[in-house]
């Protein structure tokens, strides 16, 4: 388990273990800059968030963060000196899965003092926290059909429905072209799956075109969804082109409208919370501040019975072990491996991705140097309990708690197969700045720092750079977290959805060969 200080941060520099042999610089430190509570001075101009030698490194030795390793020193890098890329090497190191080892039961809080939002609950028990109706097509060929469609619902063609919150397409790039057994149809076949089903959904359309290799039928006997009142479906070359299409597409969502409007929120558990945990434009503060806070969330979420999906398989790369150490069983903790060794296996040679060492040019810029310090913070995500289950892409996530799910660390993939296995609240992270929805799910935004928070305010939802400037601790920051998904579930907009965002962030992973 990686432990946190939830303390307030004071000082130029921040320590987070006391074996570490890097610091961390809360503010910009400059060229001989004394550092007392440290007892060195600075050799170099050390931006804001990234990591200071708070002794000699020398050379091969290994560079703790969290007294958690997140790489290896090049050459001997005296104290006070800048620790970054250039210094620094990605190397593999041996790690204990020691599955189970730190299991430890969430203790639960009373059910009567368990936290209610206002909810949406459908005729079979499940709660939404938005009610849009979906048009989904099985393939790129009706993506403009049904893009078209939504299209055609305005807001003032909406205004005699206040209780939709909208008609929303779910176009993609697959459908054709693809293998037409296996996982790559499987995979794309449950993500469709699971947003047809998700409560959030009032009401579905799929769009078809008819000679695609994602059949329509084939896509609802293999997914067991059945057509009905709710669940419509077409198919381009039967219906006529893409004109009569567009028209009886219209046609069938304005009388799938009045159902769909016929909702009333009502108080409901936060055990019916599923939040989809995700983090983008990581910087050196999002291990510090935002990820961790979220973390302190996700432990109230778990204590109050509702579930978390921590997924981005390369971005727990290096740091897994500390997950393994917290499964339920064997069982689940080699489950995470056995995803971990399959992205080995398939991106191991000669890719310049992010499970071999390289993150992106913003996180390098953030102050992050490779992959393991980047899994080091968002693997803080999921905060210090148990992990329950692990679940592949897009899967129906059916246990309580914290879960993992295998997904890439592309944000939009990832929260779309999130969203398809039931969550219906997406928390994200960034120091960078991420401009990201994803309907029909709300997203709120998590900011590390504050220079970032007032400069892109009207994206980001909470400031968890206040934690740096002391005048927060973790767990404080962690309840705002808890009370702000419980308003959003409840109907608030987030400022991703007052900003409109969310149209073009359902993207399935794409795998296997295109042909």
């Amino acid at each position: 388990m990686i432990e946190t200080s939830h303390k307030r941060f004071l000082g130029p520099v921040i320590r987070l273990h006391p074996s570490d042999n890097i610091v961390v610089a809360r503010t910009d430190v400059g060229m001989g800059v004394h550092v007392p509570q440290e007892g060195f001075t600075s050799r170099s101009q050390v931006p804001a968030g990234y990591k200071i030698a708070s002794r000699l490194i020398k050379k091969d030795e290994p560079i703790y963060k969290y007294n958690i390793v997140v790489g290896f020193a090049t050459l001997d890098i005296p104290a006070g000196t800048l620790v970054h890329g250039h210094n620094t090497a990605f190397r593999e190191f041996q790690r204990d899965y020691a599955h189970g080892s730190e299991f430890s039961p969430v203790e639960m809080v009373p059910e009567r003092e368990r936290a209610h939002f206002q909810g949406i609950v459908r005729p079979d028990g499940r709660v939404a926290t938005r009610n849009y109706i979906g048009i989904l097509s099985t393939v790129n060929c009706s993506a403009t059909a049904v893009r078209r469609i939504a299209d055609w619902f305005t807001g003032e063609r909406l205004a005699a429905y206040p209780n939709v919150d909208g008609v929303v397409a779910f176009s993609h790039a697959l459908g054709c072209g693809m293998e037409m057994s296996g996982e790559p149809m499987a995979l794309l076949r449950r993500t469709m799956a699971g947003y047809a089903r998700h409560p959030n959904l009032a009401a579905v359309l799929i769009v078809g075109l008819g000679c695609e290799r994602n059949q329509l039928d084939g896509l609802l006997a293999d997914q067991q969804l059945q057509p009905g009142s709710l669940l419509r479906t077409m198919t381009m070359q039967e219906t006529g082109g893409t004109r009569k299409s567009i028209e009886a597409g219209i046609n069938a969502v304005r009388e799938l409208l009045p159902a769909a409007n016929a909702v009333v929120r009502q108080p409901v558990p936060a055990s019916h919370l599923c939040v989809g945990l995700q983090c983008g434009g990581s910087d050196g503060f999002s291990s510090i501040t935002a990820n961790p806070a979220l973390g302190a969330a996700v432990d109230l979420l778990v204590r109050h019975g509702g579930t978390a999906i921590l997924s981005e398989t390369p971005e727990i790369y290096g740091v897994e072990h500390t997950l393994t150490r917290r499964a339920t069983s064997r069982e689940v903790g080699e489950k995470l491996v056995d995803r971990i060794r399959w992205w080995k296996d398939v991106y191991s040679v000669g890719r310049d991705v992010q499970i071999n060492g390289q993150v992106s040019p913003g996180n390098q810029v953030g102050g992050l140097a490779n992959i393991f310090e980047k899994s080091l913070g968002s693997s803080m995500k999921g905060g210090t309990g148990p992990l329950m289950d692990v679940y592949r892409y897009a899967e129906p996530v059916t246990a309580k708690g914290l879960v993992f799910m295998d997904t890439p660390g592309y944000d939009p993939v990832s929260a779309t197969g999130q969203i398809a296995g039931g969550a219906n609240l997406i928390a994200f992270t960034t120091g960078r700045g991420s401009m990201f929805g994803a309907k029909p799910v709300p997203s709120i935004k998590l900011a590390t720092n504050t220079p970032m928070f007032t400069r892109l305010e009207e994206d980001m939802d909470l400031n968890c750079g206040e934690i740096l400037d002391g005048t927060v601790s973790i767990e404080e920051m962690g309840k705002r977290i808890f009370d702000c998904l419980l308003r959003t579930a409840s109907g608030e907009a987030s400022k991703s959805e007052l900003l409109g965002l969310g149209d073009n962030e359902f993207v399935p992973w794409q795998i296997g060969v295109m042909s």
